[in-house]
């Protein structure tokens, strides 16, 4: 029984059929590997976008960007809407015949690292147990959804719904809306329902910098030549990463260039907002980059509109027939709640224990740490795409999990290679990595600490990394056996 404990189910086990195990899948398979298995909580793929269906839902990177260099596709326009990435994930599943490697419906609520056996054992929501050599985590920074702890949540009457799960059929039509946020789902939301509904109440805690958005359909003559010149895409996006890293010296740090793309911003409210205390009240009184810099074109506008209400305030408290804010009750029939996901600073989403009993949550207490975003010490054999300081705040962050899955796919062929049953990141790699990254966060905008979505309690910023994105792909290009303890078969 002992011997039959100690046989892997599967060699890789990825958790989420996102981009990010959709993308890793097609590595492991490109190297020859076809021993793994992807598990899915849902019962399709496509992760958030296939969440993400509210009014106005879209991408806020451009198209060619926000999907793999490896598998381009003719897309419809430069900023493409939730549908249509969601399309373009279900293909690129079905291109690459990945559903026969996907157990849909199937939700991991624990798992830990069995040292003696050097395996992964996961135990699901119905109490099954999958045991695995390697551990992918591929769940990314946008599966739980967060809404805010206000006294009263219970006590409202009317409907709610959260941006991240829109109801389907939901009828907003003549009713009072209120939206609570003012991010980057609310932009999106807000203009979308504005003309239809009676009275809109949008509830903002902290204005945010929002750029022009350069969104057009493409033409048929564009489409006809991506068809035909398909180097041409891959041209295009090239460009379009060059521009973005461009960006990066306006965002992650305070340069002159942050100084003109805030005068852009500042044009763009004065051209609008024409009622002088709307204006002031849109306007960030903060350096751009401290908080996630957002793209639209009728954000504005909408705000502007008479049916619509800005309240500069946050929500303290909701009553049956609405919600309390400032001292003042707003009764609403339907609150949107536009208020995002946890932060990865706050943990993983089920238990995770790792070598000598360490947990993951426990140990993540105080923030997110890891090495180079992959790798996290006393946890053999576990990597994590999209993990701690990773995310972009000028790109797109596919950049960033392509590279991190070829350095996992490195990891999983050389242990396959040199017959090793488990590697962790050693506890002195990590700290020298994190104290590296500490020294680089301090000269970028955020390194003075925050309160926004990117730090932690303490105000450190555990989500972004401090550089340009060509300098993280780098970094990551090569698996290094040296930095990891290494235990053989």
């Amino acid at each position: 029984m002992a011997k039959e404990q100690s046989k892997a189910d599967v060699m890789v086990a990825i958790i989420g059929a996102g981009f990010s195990g959709l993308g890793m899948a097609i590595k492991l398979r490109d190297a020859g590997i076809e021993d793994f298995l992807i598990i899915e909580a849902a019962s399709e793929v496509g992760g958030t976008w296939r969440d993400s269906k509210y009014p106005g839902a879209a991408v806020d990177v451009p198209s060619h960007l926000y999907s793999y260099s490896f598998e381009q596709t003719n897309w419809s326009r430069m900023f493409a809407k939730s549908e249509e990435i969601q399309q373009y994930i279900v293909d690129v599943a079905n291109n690459h015949n990945l559903r026969p490697k996907i157990k849909f419906n199937t939700k991991i609520v624990a798992a830990h690292f069995d040292e003696e056996a050097g395996l992964w054992v996961a135990k699901t929501a119905t109490g099954e147990t999958l045991r695995a050599r390697f551990v992918v985590s591929a769940i990314g920074p946008f599966a739980e959804s967060s809404v805010p702890n206000i006294p009263g949540l219970k006590d409202f009457k009317g409907e709610t719904v959260h941006t991240a799960a829109w109801k389907p059929g939901l009828d907003l039509k003549g009713k009072r809306v209120a939206v609570v946020g003012s991010g980057a789902s609310a932009i999106q939301v807000v203009p979308a329902i504005a003309p239809i509904v009676k009275e809109l109440k949008v509830f903002q805690r902290t204005p945010s910098w929002i750029v022009p958005k350069a969104d057009y359909e493409y033409s048929e003559l564009e489409k006809l030549v991506y068809r035909y010149l398909p180097f041409t895409q891959t041209i295009r996006r090239a460009a379009i990463f060059g521009l973005t890293e461009l960006l990066a010296t306006a965002i992650v740090w305070d340069t002159p260039m942050t100084t003109l793309l805030e005068k852009v911003c500042k044009r763009r409210i004065d051209s609008v907002i024409k009622d002088p205390d709307l204006n002031r009240r849109v306007t960030p009184t903060y350096r751009l980059g401290r908080t996630r810099m957002l793209i639209s074109n009728d954000w504005y506008p909408a705000l502007a509109r008479t049916n619509v209400e800005l309240v500069d305030h946050g929500v303290e408290a909701l009553t049956e027939k609405g919600l309390v804010a400032n001292g003042k009750e707003y009764p609403v029939d339907v609150i949107v709640w536009a208020t995002g996901y946890k932060s990865p600073s706050q943990g993983f989403p089920f238990p995770l224990t790792g070598a000598g009993g360490r947990d993951l949550n426990t140990y993540w207490k105080d923030g997110a740490k890891g090495f180079k975003g992959v790798a996290i010490a006393g946890f053999p054999n576990l990597f994590t795409l999209m993990g701690p300081n990773t995310g972009p705040g000028h790109t797109s962050v596919l950049v960033y999990t392509e590279a991190q899955m070829e350095y996992a796919r490195q990891a999983i062929q050389a242990c396959a290679q040199k017959h090793i049953k488990s590697v962790a990141v050693t506890d002195a790699k990590q700290a020298e990595f994190n104290e590296e990254l500490f020294k680089k966060m301090k000269r970028t905008t955020w390194g003075d600490g925050g309160n926004s979505w990117y730090y932690t309690k303490d105000g450190r910023n555990t989500t972004l990394y401090p550089g340009f994105a060509t300098e993280y792909v780098m970094s990551v290009r090569n698996f290094d056996l040296n930095d990891y303890n290494v235990q053989f078969a």
